[in-house]
């Protein structure tokens, strides 16, 4: 009889260890994440250095003092109340190490860096009916406040070339912020925890980190938090209804430009410079939302409710799904099984 040939064993560390990293849709979510964090820290820490040359080299050293605290905390300064500069430059720091974060994940998934929330062909229109909707939540939860008494608007505060000079900088303050907070969660993150534990369980995480990361607002209350959290809960709805980010950012840019611009009142316990309208607020903490601003009261859960079912009757779900033709890996089509752009991915 012929013998049988041995086998060539196979080493059970190697196979464990590959498993234990990689599984069928690559790099398995915990390393991901893991990775992406890592690459956001590289990336902060670069752009801090260039900034601090730059601003070593181009600016007085008091300067240099006031932006490299606020590029490390991430908070604007306080400095008879937020200025424009002090929301949107840090904002802008955190959301380009973000951006080379999840672009270089991109190209170790061989994902398109895009497929993370951002691309979208209706972008622009998205983007754009967030922002009404935004402006109109806002009011309409302005209004509860005074409607209720809780809230009383005191009058303009700047003359309209001042006005309107401060209406195009806290547009564009908030629009990073809009595009930092909404790329750093429900960006990367949001799609990678889906891939691991699914689309609803990585919502409610990421909304709980979303909540609790405004935790060192000055004068920052338990219903702001869990309003935040909320509000968190709201855009990733947005997300799986519309496809992309771009909707939430919309909304979420709006939003704060209404409430610290537009009707001047407190945000997260600050004051903006050169809002158009004065406003304080009278009460109980509770139903005021006292120097926390609106978010701080309980009906602005009254209004995240409302805008639940705006979403559900305005925005359509994309074909076959929340990240259908993204979630896989990049790879070449075979002949034995095509790969077909916007075919449903198997469950997480």
């Amino acid at each position: 009889m012929t013998p049988t040939p041995s086998m060539p064993a196979v080493p059970a560390r190697a196979g464990f260890v590959r498993q234990l990293l990689v599984g069928r849709d690559g790099i398995r979510a915990p390393w991901s994440v893991a990775i992406f964090a890592c690459f956001v820290a590289l990336a902060a820490i670069a752009l801090g250095l260039l900034v601090v040359l730059a601003d070593k080299h181009l600016a007085p050293a008091s300067n240099a003092a006031g932006l490299i605290g606020s590029l490390k905390t991430g908070q604007p300064i306080q400095a008879n109340g937020m200025s424009p500069s002090r929301v949107g430059i840090p904002s802008l720091s955190l959301l380009v190490p973000v951006l080379v974060a999840t672009a270089l994940m991109g190209l170790i998934e061989r994902r398109s860096p895009w497929s993370y929330g951002f691309g979208d062909r209706r972008a622009f229109r998205h983007f754009g009916v967030g922002l009404g909707w935004g402006f109109v939540a806002l009011s309409a939860l302005i209004g509860l406040l005074v409607v209720t008494g809780h809230l009383t608007i005191d009058g303009a505060t700047e003359s309209a070339p001042i006005a309107l000079r401060y209406a195009v900088l806290w547009g564009i303050a908030f629009l990073t912020v809009g595009l930092f907070e909404e790329s750093v969660t429900r960006g990367y993150l949001q799609a990678t925890l889906t891939r691991g534990i699914g689309f609803r369980p990585a919502a409610v995480l990421i909304s709980l980190l979303f909540g609790s990361a405004h935790y060192g607002n000055p004068g920052e209350t338990a219903i702001g938090l869990a309003g935040a959290g909320a509000a968190g809960l709201v855009f990733c709805y947005s997300l799986w209804r519309s496809g992309s980010l771009w909707w939430a950012i919309g909304f979420h840019t709006s939003w704060d430009w209404a409430q610290s611009y537009f009707y001047g009142t407190h945000d997260s316990g600050t004051l903006s410079r050169g809002r158009l309208l004065a406003s304080h607020p009278s009460g109980p903490e509770w139903l005021s939302g006292g120097t926390v601003g609106p978010e701080g009261s309980v009906l602005v859960f009254v209004v995240l409710l409302a805008v639940i079912f705006v979403i559900h009757w305005t925005l359509t779900p994309p074909p076959g799904g929340l990240y259908a033709a993204t979630v896989a890996p990049l790879a070449a089509p075979s002949a034995a099984s095509p790969a077909v752009a916007g075919s449903p991915v198997p469950g997480a």
